[in-house]
């Protein structure tokens, strides 16, 4: 299950930066997760680290945004 999401946030995150969608972000995904579960426990913490980074990121430049909205 964890594998299937790290897979679908980064080939979202592929996605975007690409501005086109496709099948391009799904594969890259896919085999991304497909490497990181061969590599065992330290392959599923440093994915998951990826993505807590990510998610991170996201909310404090979405807090940033408001707040300079507000001023």
């Amino acid at each position: 299950m964890i594998r299937t999401i790290i897979g679908a946030l980064l080939g979202r995150e592929l996605d975007r930066r690409d501005g086109s969608g496709g099948a391009k972000g799904a594969l890259v995904g896919a085999l991304a997760t497909r490497a990181v579960t061969r590599m065992g426990p330290l392959g599923m913490l440093l994915g998951g680290g990826y993505v807590a980074k990510k998610a991170y990121d996201r909310h404090r430049a979405g807090k940033a945004a408001r707040a300079a909205t507000r001023i």
